[in-house]
């Protein structure tokens, strides 16, 4: 959701045939579609670091529950972005739109009434799967058919309406819980998206304009289904050996998703149409920028799943006390992406730097507090240290991908917007799963000792992407001309 929107706005005009701009009022009318979609993503996204417990409890399930609930919604959307993005364009994006919106609407349904973990998680894939339908199209359509100015102005609202809804996902899970609905429990946070969709829907079918489909663009089937088992592989056997002892099963899935990447990419040296351009591999600031992007990523949404679990596991906290306890954090993003977006082009790499450094600032200030004051944290305290993260991240989220989209063509930029989306999603995943593994296999040991092991281990991993830094673009691009 923080990749730069100039350049994809760029490609798509260049490659749509003619549409004829929208009126006023059909400009908002199609912006409020595209926000309602965006809203469930980002929600689903982040709902379950608050719920996990509650469902896992609700369910008699143990922590493989918390792990696969965020995972299996962003694994199943990250490997399948980018095909979702060329589907529409073959398709046309409306009509793609339509069928993802309905699947996500359906898939949701059935994790609201999930009688078991089994059938829960299979849903969330399947929200993922639809949602890589989705997502993808509302930024084509606007681009396409919104005139100039008017698009400039819808980008102004869409921008900072993704970080309220990123801080609404939270708030929303812990209250819904706690609100205990017709006796519900956990499971309205997940047939809301049954309300929310569903007028998204009636609203996509009478007003969201269509944009012609291009039957001639090809897709490469054997790449794309390459990459997806690779991906699969490789992450299932990362988060299952992670939590639950490296056995021969994730040792294998591992291996299989390795050289299955190696066939990926001899694919795409040979393929005519490759998923990405073989120039943009061989650009060494875009590559390192997927690198630093996913490493970022992963660590974050780790952190933020860790900090709830700790919050609820440990320091007993309910969910609405664990989700307002957890507003500083996203407040400081949304603070992070302003900062972001004003020095952006005049920093560049440097802004990059700096975002790290305060990630870094606050994991050493949250671990000095736990030193000093064990687990007896005030809010403030928590607060303060929160606060730092989330700017650092709120930096981090804007400048990384715009800085390593800085020294790519225009003609490249499609391709390389849409990869790193992909790796956001993945990163959002498999972070989430690999660092609540390491934190739930340490509790065993003592809750201090669990919560301060997993914060260095993400304070040593930025570090990490800090060296990275010298590696990218030094100029940027900005996220509205």
């Amino acid at each position: 959701m923080f990749v730069t929107i100039t350049f994809v706005t760029e490609r798509i005009h260049m490659s749509t045939t003619h549409t004829p701009p929208l009126t006023a009022r059909a400009v908002w009318l199609t912006l409020i579609v595209v926000l309602l979609a965006d809203a469930m993503d980002l929600i689903d996204s982040t709902i379950t670091n608050i719920a996990s417990p509650s469902i896992a409890a609700d369910l008699g399930a143990g922590d493989g529950v918390i792990k696969w609930l965020g995972a299996a919604y962003a694994l199943a959307l990250g490997s399948l972005l980018v095909l979702g993005g060329r589907l529409g364009d073959r398709w046309g994006q409306k009509r793609t739109f339509l069928i993802g919106m309905a699947g996500f609407v359906l898939a949701s349904a059935v994790a609201g009434l999930a009688p078991s973990s089994a059938v829960l998680i299979g849903s969330r894939a399947a929200q993922g799967i639809f949602g890589a339908l989705l997502i993808p199209q509302g930024m084509a359509i606007m681009a396409a058919t919104f005139p100039k100015p008017m698009l400039q102005k819808a980008f102004a609202v869409f921008a900072p309406m993704l970080g309220v809804f990123a801080v609404a996902g939270p708030i929303l899970g812990g209250v819904l819980i706690d609100a205990n609905l017709f006796g519900l429990e956990w499971r309205p946070i997940f047939l809301i998206n049954v309300l929310l969709g569903g007028v998204a829907l009636v609203m996509a079918i009478a007003f969201l304009p269509t944009v012609p489909p291009h039957p001639a663009a090809r897709i490469d089937a054997l790449s794309s289904g390459l990459l997806v088992v690779a991906l699969f592989g490789v992450l299932f056997g990362l988060i299952d050996g992670s939590g639950s002892g490296w056995s021969a099963i994730s040792v294998a899935a591992i291996v299989v998703g390795a050289s299955v990447f190696a066939g990926f990419v001899r694919r795409q040296t040979r393929t005519a149409d490759p998923l990405l351009p073989r120039t943009l591999l061989a650009n060494r600031g875009f590559t390192a920028g997927l690198a630093v992007g996913l490493l970022v990523f992963a660590g974050f949404s780790g952190l933020m799943y860790v900090l709830s679990l700790f919050l609820q596991l440990t320091l007993e906290y309910t969910p609405t006390q664990t989700a307002l306890n957890l507003i500083p954090l996203t407040v400081g993003i949304m603070a992070g992406s302003g900062i972001a977006a004003a020095l952006i082009v005049k920093l560049a790499r440097r802004l990059v730097a700096a975002g790290l450094l305060a990630i870094m600032a606050g994991i050493v200030v949250m671990i000095l507090l736990l030193h000093t004051t064990g687990l007896d944290l005030t809010w403030w305290q928590l607060a303060i240290a929160t606060l730092l993260m989330g700017i650092g991240a709120g930096i981090c989220f804007s400048s990384i991908f715009n800085t390593a989209l800085g020294d790519v063509s225009p003609e490249e930029a499609g391709s390389a917007s849409g990869s790193l989306s992909a790796v956001q999603q993945v990163a959002n995943g498999v972070g989430s799963a690999l660092v609540t593994s390491v934190f739930l296999t340490l509790l065993p040991s003592g809750d201090l000792t669990a919560v301060t092991a997993t914060l260095a281990g993400l304070l040593a991993l930025i570090g990490l992407c800090l060296l990275a830094v010298p590696l990218l673009p030094k100029t940027a691009v900005a996220d509205v001309d």
